[in-house]
Order: structure tokens, then C-alpha cells, then sequence
């Protein structure tokens, strides 16, 4: 039966208590991770957040009573303990941090008991995900889980100390607000008091935080809660966590400047990495041509290749095809994998197609100079020649070959490049690679659509010598646009604010906007920007994302406190469910189901 705590206060947590505190008198309290009964002496080390403390129980010290409550213990079961602090009588365990000294019980108490979990709360465990999200509140007691959330506490009080000493004001924005569907799906909250009417949960703070700027707070930032309604990923929930800040009177380097230096102390407090800097810079343009990836893990090379000149006129018509029709052929070199498996080649062509690929080609450069290839055989010797030549082929290389339209042939052959190096291991997990990938274009093609879509966000400044393009030639225009990226991932991205009235008109006719229409989604920040704008410009990373990478997470699941799983469920509380039909009455809105339809 639980005990009341009643006249005892905790003194230490478990990994407070130092070498330097034998024989001073100590009350911890927290879960029992293991018991170990020896007949004469009952060990047990006792859990909190920051880490393990032995508990040694000897009835003469504790009383005939305290030794048997000590017996009955089991584990998860939630106790307090007052004692006195020793050496450890056995053998020192180096691997706890208290591994030295225990804690002599002399008084005990069952503040509550415990279930047997559905699984041990201890790391590297192998329980289904679904599992442990179902009893998050356990897993989160795991010390692999904790010491990831510490972290993420220790980080954004790193970066609230770091933007305040650069006199940045922490300003909240509305997390009910007009719905902009230009992107991902709005989350919608329909109101009560107008029928009919919704709000929508912020994609990002972005228009609120242009209006700071209107208003004169020339340097913001937030650690915002945002909501987007879109398919869920390994890096990606509906909820989700982002750094963002904004920046009156400044431009790209500016930016720049503030991130890198935040970045860096960042890395450097919380875990100890030190970011070089200046942070290299890579146009998308380059990424894209030699990556094939806006986002591009630099920590190894496997780059790709343009054969395009070299197989223009070859006999092999899947290539010449390709760029008679507008299209390139790229290709990457895996360095001595020549004797990779058909079946595994097989495979590779497999996952090109998945990736949007009609095929893949390619060619083993044998140890005698030889060459095995798909398609060799439409090709002429001294073609053959020319394309592995092209491509630095060696003996014992296998080459790998995408031909389609730009965009295809380059992401197929990136993504294919990051499947590789996993599976070759060709990058170290430790190291730490950061990029800024710069002058992104400014709108990207939308065959769904059948019209271009801002690349970044609608407000994001053209480079002023491509304005002349903005409704000429709107997929040349160069956006003053930055992402940062860290070992393949995507950590943030921001951009320039458009803030000339002239020039927010034509890239809103360049999108298919009427006047109308934008007045309609964006009036009340046209009419703001009327007013007596500044240059601005601003950045957001996600919070998330840098967490997992810090600390290695294969998802960031494992940096979130309550996550939600693919279909944007929480197995935990069982939401999103039914709400009665008053409720809905109340908000003027019905269900309806299949059948009825």
C-alpha cells in the first residue's frame, strides 16, 4: 500500500550525490529500476532523470520492518529513501557515474506501487514502436528517451540566451489564424460564435512576423509551435517544433552571419562539436548538378556526372532519346563495387524506379578493362570508351546511369547516392557536415497544377537583376533564398521578404493570382505594407530535425515528448476520435459518412 511522503523533502537526485559526500545523510526519491536480494542484503538501484544510485538495505541498519518492506519491492515501484552515503563495499562500477558510492537505507517508503510494464524501461530496447507509444508515459522514462529531451531543453535555453544577448525580442504570435492555403494542408478549427467559419493552426508564423517588422520590432524570434496537415515521415510530423526569427534592415549575410554564430555555440555547449565557420555555401544549381539533392550529405563524394555531350549521338537510343527530347543523362561512379551482384543490381533498379525512373543503366568496369554492361551492346567500342572515360571509371568500378528530364535524372541518381553510401558505409555517423545551399530558383513547376508555385513562399525577393523575368520567364528568376543543411537533412530554410508594393504585384500575377484573389488571402498584409515597410528577411530551423541529428535518432519521434505515428494518430490517447453530436451542433457542422454520400 502506498505511503504518504509526509516530513521528507528530497535532498539530491541520484547522480547529485558525489565521491566527496561519504557520510553525509541524503533523501532521494524515485523508481526502482532492479532488485537484487542477497538473503542478508537487498541492493537496489533506484531511477530518476539523472541516472542510478545503489540502495544498500541491512536489516540492522534499517529495522526488521524496513527490511522486509525492501523485500516487497518490485520494479517501477516509486519510493523514497533516506540514508547515509558510503563507499561501495564491492567492486566500483565504472560505468555509472555514482559507480563508487551507495546509499546506506535507513528509512524507506512506498510512495507508490507498479504494474509489471509492458516492456523494460531500460535503452536499446527492441519493443515495437507501436508499443511503446502506446505507453509513451514509460518509455519516456527510459534514459536514452530522457536524456534526448534534456538535451532539447538545454538547447533552446542556449538559444534564448544567445538571441536575446543579440537583441532579439521573444514575441508570441496567434496560434488561431486566417487560413493562406498556398502549400502544405492547413489544419482548420471551426469557430463556434461563426458558423461556417474556420480558423487555421499556424503552417508557420511567417505573416505575423513580416507584420512585426511593419510594426517596428526589428529583431524577433520564437520558438513556435506549427501544424501542417500533409503525409508523415521519419523527420516530419503534423506538430512540430521550429526556431524562427525575423530581421528588419538586413540581407542575405546578415542572416547568415546571426545562424552560423548561433549554430556553432549551439553544437559547442550542448554536445561538445565545434562548427567551423564561415559555412561553405553551394548554389541549389550546383547541389542539384552535382548532388542531385537541394539537400546534399557533402560528407562523401559518389558526385554525379553529366555524360550528356558524350552520348548524345550514341547508338544506344534510351540516352540519345533522353536529350533529343530536352532531358540529360548523369551518372555516379561507386568506386570498387564492379563485383556487385546482378541480383543487387537488380535491386538498384528497382529502387530507381520507385524513385520515378523508367530504368537504370549500367556498366562494370572489369579488372582487365573489359566492360559488362545493360547495354553495351547498342553502343560502339569507342562510345563505350568516351562514356567510362567521362565518368573516371576504373577497373573494379560500377557505373550508374539515369536519362530523363533534369529533375528526374538528378534526384533518381541522388537519392540512389544516399542508399549507396548508407548501405557501403561511406560517410562516419559522428561527423557533423553543415552547408548553406544559396540562390534557390524562384518558383518551381507544377504539372498538377498546371502553373508555377513559389519554390519557398510567395514574399520571397527575387534577385533584382531577374525581376525583368518575373512574368517573362518566370523559371529563370533566382530567389534570394537559403536553406541550411546538415548531413543530408534540410535543418531550416528562409529567404528575403519582398517589401516593394510593384514588385509583390507581379510575383503574386506570376503565381495566377488576380488582384482580387490576393487581397482576399493576403489584404491585411498588403494593406500593412502600405504603411512604412523595412527590408526584411528571416529564418526558420526545425528544432526537431536538430535534436535527432545531435543526438543520432533514427526518427524524431524519439526528440518529441508525445508524437504521433504515420497517420498522424496518438496511439497513447487514442486521438483524433468522435465528438458527440452537441458538440457538433454547437459548431454547426455534421459528420458525414459514406453511405450517405
Amino acid at each position: 500500500m502506498a505511503e504518504a511522503m509526509t516530513g521528507l523533502h528530497r535532498s539530491h537526485r541520484c547522480t547529485e550525490v558525489t565521491n566527496d559526500m561519504v557520510g553525509q545523510k541524503v533523501t532521494l526519491m524515485g523508481w526502482v529500476q532492479k532488485r537484487r536480494n542477497l538473503g542478508s542484503l537487498i541492493f537496489v538501484d533506484l531511477r530518476d532523470r539523472s541516472g542510478l544510485m545503489q540502495i544498500v538495505f541491512d536489516e540492522p541498519v534499517i529495522g526488521s520492518e524496513g527490511f522486509e518492506k525492501a523485500g516487497s519491492l518490485r520494479s517501477e515501484y516509486v519510493i523514497a529513501v533516506v540514508g547515509t552515503v558510503q563507499k561501495r563495499s564491492a567492486a566500483v562500477n565504472e560505468n555509472l557515474k555514482t559507480g563508487a558510492i551507495e546509499v546506506a537505507a535507513e528509512d524507506l517508503r512506498i510512495l507508490s506501487e507498479s504494474k509489471t510494464p509492458p516492456f523494460p524501461i531500460e535503452e536499446g530496447i527492441s519493443t515495437k514502436d507501436e508499443v511503446r507509444l502506446k505507453y509513451r508515459y514509460l518509455d519516456l522514462r527510459r534514459p536514452d528517451i530522457q536524456k534526448n529531451l534534456i538535451l532539447r531543453s538545454k538547447v533552446c535555453g542556449i538559444i534564448r540566451d544567445f538571441m536575446l544577448k543579440e537583441g532579439f525580442l521573444e514575441i508570441e504570435t496567434p496560434i488561431l489564424q486566417k487560413s493562406t492555403p498556398e502549400g502544405a494542408r492547413d489544419y482548420l478549427v471551426p469557430s463556434r460564435i461563426h458558423p461556417g467559419s474556420f480558423y487555421a493552426l499556424p503552417q508557420s508564423p511567417q505573416l505575423f512576423k513580416q507584420l512585426l517588422m511593419c510594426s517596428g520590432y526589428d529583431r524577433y524570434f520564437q520558438i513556435a509551435r506549427c501544424f501542417r496537415d500533409e503525409d508523415l515521415r521519419a523527420d516530419r510530423q503534423p506538430e512540430f517544433t521550429q526556431v524562427d526569427m525575423e530581421m528588419s534592415f538586413v540581407d542575405v549575410d546578415d542572416v547568415i552571419d546571426v545562424n552560423e554564430r548561433l549554430l556553432a555555440r549551439v553544437f559547442s555547449e550542448a554536445i561538445g562539436v565545434e562548427v567551423p565557420l564561415p559555412i561553405p555555401r553551394m548554389t541549389w544549381q550546383e547541389a542539384m548538378d552535382r548532388f542531385g539533392s537541394d539537400k546534399p550529405d557533402i560528407r562523401f563524394g559518389m558526385e554525379l556526372t553529366d555524360v550528356s555531350d558524350v552520348v548524345a549521338d550514341c547508338g544506344f537510343g534510351v540516352f540519345s532519346g533522353a536529350i533529343a527530347d530536352g532531358g540529360t543523362v548523369r551518372g555516379i561512379n561507386v568506386k570498387g563495387q564492379a563485383k556487385m551482384p546482378r541480383k543487387k543490381i537488380d535491386k538498384l533498379v528497382e529502387f530507381a524506379r520507385s524513385c520515378g525512373a523508367k530504368g537504370l543503366a549500367y556498366v562494370c568496369v572489369n579488372e582487365d578493362g573489359s566492360y559488362k554492361s545493360s547495354f553495351a551492346k547498342f553502343m560502339t567500342e569507342e562510345e563505350m570508351d568516351r562514356l567510362v572515360q567521362k565518368m573516371d571509371g576504373q577497373p573494379g568500378d560500377l557505373l550508374l546511369f539515369a536519362a530523363d528530364r533534369f529533375k528526374t535524372a538528378v534526384e533518381v541518381l541522388g537519392a540512389l547516392r544516399l542508399n549507396l553510401a548508407k548501405e557501403l558505409e561511406l560517410y562516419d555517423p559522428s561527423e557533423f557536415a553543415f552547408l548553406w545551399v544559396v540562390d534557390f530558383p524562384q518558383f518551381e513547376w507544377s504539372d498538377e497544377q498546371n502553373r508555377y508555385l513559389a519554390m519557398h513562399h510567395p514574399f520571397t525577393m527575387p534577385y533584382e537583376e531577374d525581376l525583368p523575368m518575373l512574368l517573362t520567364d518566370p523559371g529563370k528568376v533566382r530567389a534570394k533564398a537559403y536553406d541550411i543543411v546538415l548531413n543530408g537533412c534540410e535543418l531550416g530554410g528562409g529567404s528575403v521578404r519582398i517589401h516593394q508594393d510593384d514588385v509583390q504585384e507581379k510575383m503574386f500575377e506570376a503565381l495566377g493570382f488576380t488582384v482580387e484573389e490576393a487581397h482576399d488571402r493576403f489584404g491585411f498584409l498588403l494593406d500593412a505594407f502600405s504603411y512604412g515597410v523595412p527590408p526584411h528577411a528571416g529564418l526558420a530551423f526545425g528544432l526537431d530535425r536538430m535534436i535527432m541529428l545531435m543526438t543520432g535518432a533514427d526518427s524524431i519521434r524519439d526528440v518529441i515528448a508525445f508524437p504521433k505515428v504515420k497517420d498522424a494518430s496518438d496511439l497513447m490517447t487514442e486521438a483524433p476520435t468522435p465528438v458527440d453530436d452537441k458538440q457538433l451542433e454547437e459548431l454547426s457542422l455534421k459528420v458525414v459518412t459514406e453511405t450517405e454520400e
